[in-house]
């Protein structure tokens, strides 16, 4: 009994976290337990378990009285997100270039095989969801208790905002996801060769890549406000 419990505590953890990162939970939407308790067989306190759990991933946010609400990707969040991801993402493969273990470093390989099949035929979310799982490898490699936090909770952003280009409907698009597909096999041959330089190069190369079209996302044309400054107050 407790293993079937456990593993249905597992799928909807993994029921959450995909619907999370793919966006089928949208920023700040409310979760209806008890749709969620009948789906998965699981009374109130296991499902609160996986609920604490994910908050402290940052997948969720508890509120006192209320339901757990998928976490929010507001101005400030998205602001702090430009500001934090090309230094957080170059200490990750810095470290991961010291650290990374053979076994991993061919569980590496493996995810990037699967994100390369994911561009040749998969969805959105499944380029998405190939791509966070690359990542979420190099910061395994990282080894590192303090990083490790902040970098997942990065990813998580960094997943739901790439929703909006992983389906490429231009030329440029289709460019930009083959060069990231040649940048990580780069990123797998310098944690390879224990290269931290090129490593950390390559974390603010492939950072670059994709943040223009993140702006794009986060940042409309018609609010040139660049990441990082907080809109001026006009004059009264």
């Amino acid at each position: 009994m407790k293993d079937e419990a456990k593993k249905r505590k597992d799928e909807l953890r993994e029921h959450l976290k995909v619907s999370i990162l793919t966006l089928r939970l949208r920023p700040g939407a409310d979760l209806d337990e008890a749709q969620l308790s009948d789906a998965f067989g699981l009374s109130r306190t296991p499902l609160r378990e996986v609920f604490r759990q994910l908050a402290g991933e940052g997948y969720l946010d508890l509120r006192t009285n209320r339901s757990a609400r998928v976490s929010e990707m507001s101005y400030t969040t998205l602001r702090d997100f430009f500001l934090a991801a090309p230094m957080i993402y170059g200490a990750v493969l810095r470290l991961a270039a010291q650290n990374a273990t053979p076994v991993q470093i061919e569980e590496l390989k493996t995810s990037q095989e699967a994100f390369k099949a994911a561009l040749r035929s998969g969805s959105g979310e499944e380029r998405a969801l190939a791509n966070n799982r690359f990542h979420e490898i190099t910061g395994e490699m990282s080894g590192n208790i303090y990083l490790l936090p902040s970098y997942n909770r990065l990813l998580i952003d960094h997943s739901r905002i790439g929703m909006t280009f992983y389906r490429p409907q231009t030329a440029e698009m289709s460019e930009n996801l083959s060069e990231a597909s040649q940048q990580h096999d780069a990123i797998i041959a310098a944690i390879e060769a224990r290269d931290e330089t090129a490593a950390a190069q390559l974390a603010e190369d492939h950072w670059n890549l994709s943040r223009d079209q993140i702006e794009l996302f986060v940042m409309p044309e018609a609010l040139d406000v660049p990441m990082g400054a907080l809109p001026r107050s006009k004059p009264a």
